[in-house]
């Protein structure tokens, strides 16, 4: 029988990484421990990771800093199934050093595609610029 392929929402991620909802953070726990055990396959796209960051960041008070170690974290594990992955890692990064996380999301892109990025943001332009 073939594994059931999830999506991964936003609140999974605000529970696990928080804790803020005890029992939902293990039930979170316990999928994320099943994926590992290969029992389940989750997937994480780009837009519930800029979500994420959002929530942490406005609702909870979380630090960049904070923000990009769990990401860091989640990121790098092979039991899950992360859309631009490459991407990710990159954009975790610049926003690390306080880019926000969709400029520095298709700065990511356009690094990892060889293009360019048309905008008008000359921040954003000097930051793409400068790499």
């Amino acid at each position: 029988m073939a594994k059931k392929i999830e999506l991964i929402d936003t609140n999974i991620l605000v529970r696990y990484l928080t804790g803020d909802n005890p029992a939902q953070m293990k039930e979170a726990d316990r999928a994320f421990r099943e994926a590992k055990r290969g029992l389940r396959v989750f997937v994480l796209k780009p837009l519930v990771v800029a979500e994420t960051c959002y929530v942490l960041e406005s609702n909870y008070k979380k630090s960049r800093n904070d923000v990009s170690e769990a990401f860091d974290r989640i990121l790098t594990q092979r039991w899950l199934m992360i859309h631009e992955r490459e991407e990710l890692l990159f954009t975790m990064s610049k926003y690390l050093e306080g880019i926000h996380f969709v400029d520095a999301y298709l700065m990511a892109c356009a690094s990892v595609s060889h293009v360019g990025v048309f905008t008008f943001d000359k921040k954003l332009n000097k930051e793409i610029l400068s790499q």
